[in-house]
């Protein structure tokens, strides 16, 4: 996997944080009128789709994780879920209200998002942050498997 893959290109990207619930729901609208529009919907530890999912699954999956946001992270604002662009979205990142470590990226190793609504093919996102080789070499020496 290279630098220069262009998933990877854009999670790395610019991302705006939806603050309030309110403006989840104006995401939510947006992504729905957008539902036919190639989507791939991919679980961060999941092997990564091979093909967007159809706009009916792209639905159920949005009424599906704002029913999971709004139950489990129990705050009265939202400030889990980014996109790269409010108004015309290509690529949403939503963290798992169960494990969001530093989410805001002060963090030299923020948690990666549980869930990626992207328009482009995923790549596996564990595997693409695994630590340097050297990191490695040093933890298998440490503990000797």
């Amino acid at each position: 996997m290279t630098a220069a893959e262009p998933y990877l290109e854009a999670f790395k990207g610019g991302f705006i944080g939806i603050m309030r619930w309110p403006q989840l729901d104006e995401l939510w609208h947006k992504l729905r009128l957008d539902a036919a529009g190639n989507w791939y919907v991919y679980a961060i530890g999941e092997p990564p789709p091979q093909a967007p999912v159809y706009s009916s699954q792209f639905e159920q999956f949005l009424r599906e994780i704002d029913k999971l946001l709004r139950n489990e992270h129990e705050e009265d604002y939202c400030g889990i879920v980014y996109t790269d662009n409010r108004d015309n979205p290509k690529f949403v990142k939503i963290y798992d209200p169960n494990n969001l470590g530093v989410v805001c990226g002060s963090s030299d190793n923020p948690p990666l998002p549980g869930w990626t609504l992207s328009k482009l093919k995923p790549v596996n996102l564990p595997e693409a942050f695994l630590p340097p080789a050297a990191r490695r070499r040093w933890w298998r020496r440490l503990i000797k498997h």
